[in-house]
């Protein structure tokens, strides 16, 4: 195990001095909640690809969608805003994600690693630092679920490279989870060059290729698919985006809020009650509950257990950012459109939908097999990791003003509380036993504690 003053070393080696030109974009609204939606700076980095067709198509897939919904709705009834949501984002035909996925300034929403390189430097090296306090195994996946454009994982590549010589013993792999043709097009190119090839001959992976430094990649649909072994989860802005049940309390008791064609504007939709309790009412709402308005996450509940599973037989850790809360807040069900809030109602199909992540309901939803730690803020987990540190480097190295400019951009809208720094919340699952002091009884020599987690304390730079 490494000490924990020779992280500067690891930060420092895997980082190293270089950053990359970030040219400016236009200026736009960040993915964020409502009461913190602000001007997003001109610092994101430069994204071609993703959602870039999205203004000459955006209209007419949202008529498309909205009208194979209405017909649905006719045809069924009132549906759950879970069932809406999974209709709008990964409909085979017309779904946001399979089809559009905005992400960068010529889409919809901005995320943390489009913002600035030190993001995803620093989750690669907090997959090193548990990697090492792990003892270093002989081999590790890094499995991303919902990539976005294979930034994060690009960044982390990187760091991975750039500790080459520590990780030379080890047999290193990515894991990529992603539902969307288009994206995974896009990821491919970012990661091999465009080299990746379809991979029919293997029933679980779809796609495979090398990245640009030697290290395997493979394309999955599904969690499941993915080989078991000793794991690093990822999962950057992916949990609030999976559909939620929404509930009312009401006089007569709980009732499910769903969505239904509205009977004054037949080719519009609106929200309504349920006309008594449903099975979702029945089996998510918990007793205890004091909230008036509650959401919930059964297939985050589902994709936790899983992750929890795999992890107390093989090991590993997952590490999960993204907006939530701890059981406090009530409706956070919103849309972004061109950087925008939008109505969630309004054209289906060419908007992001999402709902802030209730961690409580995931640390329950672990049911004990795996230590949680988190959530805390992002500006706390990124100050923990070194990112002052590492802006420092960058800022030194920076050649012009614009540049020079720019970081500082980057690093206000990583950190202000008031654009992602509070915003974001970090949550991790490991192995009890990462957590666990030496017992004395049956260790008494130990004269080492385990290591802090990374991000989670205090990175101590001596």
């Amino acid at each position: 195990m490494v000490p924990l003053p020779a992280r500067r070393a690891l930060v420092a080696a895997a980082l190293g001095a270089a950053g990359r030109r970030r040219f400016p974009c236009h200026a736009g609204n960040g993915r964020l909640p409502p009461s913190a939606s602000l001007p997003l700076p001109a610092t994101a980095r430069s994204s071609s690809g993703a959602g870039g067709e999205a203004g000459a198509e955006g209209p007419n897939r949202g008529s498309a969608m909205l009208r194979h919904l209405l017909l649905k709705l006719r045809a069924t009834g009132p549906v759950t805003v879970a069932e809406y949501m999974r209709e709008a984002l990964t409909n085979p035909g017309q779904g946001y994600y399979t089809r559009r996925g905005g992400i960068g300034d010529s889409g919809d929403f901005v995320t943390s690693p489009e913002i600035s390189q030190a993001f995803g430097e620093l989750i690669g090296i907090w997959c090193v630092s548990e990697w090492i306090a792990a003892g270093k195994p002989k081999a590790f996946q890094l499995v991303e679920l919902g990539p976005g454009r294979g930034t994060l994982a690009d960044d982390m590549l990187r760091v991975f490279n750039q500790l080459a010589s520590l990780l030379s013993k080890c047999d290193v792999s990515i894991h990529l989870v992603e539902v969307s043709p288009k994206l995974s097009e896009i990821q491919a190119l970012m990661l091999t060059g465009g080299k990746a090839q379809s991979n029919p001959e293997d029933k679980s992976a779809y796609m495979k290729g090398v990245s640009k430094t030697g290290i395997p990649i493979f394309w999955y649909r599904d969690i499941q698919d993915v080989p078991s072994g000793y794991s690093f989860y990822l999962a950057h802005e992916f949990f609030d985006a999976l559909p939620i049940h929404k509930f009312q309390r009401t006089e007569k008791g709980w009732r499910e809020v769903l969505v239904d064609v509205d009977p004054e504007v037949p080719d519009q939709l609106r929200f309504v009650l349920s006309p008594s309790s449903t099975p979702a009412t029945e089996n998510f709402i918990q007793p205890e509950e004091t909230r008036d308005h509650v959401e919930v996450c059964p297939e985050a509940g589902v994709i936790i257990q899983r992750l929890a599973c795999r992890i107390e037989k093989d090991g590993g850790a997952a590490l999960i950012a993204d907006y939530g809360h701890d059981g406090t807040k009530t409706d956070t069900f919103r849309g972004f459109r061109n950087h925008k809030l939008h109505d969630v109602l309004k054209a289906p199909g060419t908007a992001d939908l999402t709902a802030d992540v209730d961690f409580s309901y995931l640390r329950k939803m672990t049911q004990g097999r795996t230590a949680t730690l988190g959530p805390i803020k992002q500006r706390e987990f990124l100050k923990n990791m070194g990112i002052d540190l590492r802006f420092q480097v960058l800022l030194q190295n920076s050649r012009d003003t614009a540049t020079h400019e720019q970081l500082l951009h980057s690093y206000d809208m990583l950190m202000n509380p008031k654009k992602m720094g509070d915003c974001f919340n970090f949550f991790a699952l490991l192995p009890h036993h990462r957590l666990a002091q030496p017992d004395k009884k049956y260790k008494p020599d130990s004269k080492s504690p385990l290591p802090p987690v990374a991000g989670f304390d205090e990175l101590l730079l001596k």
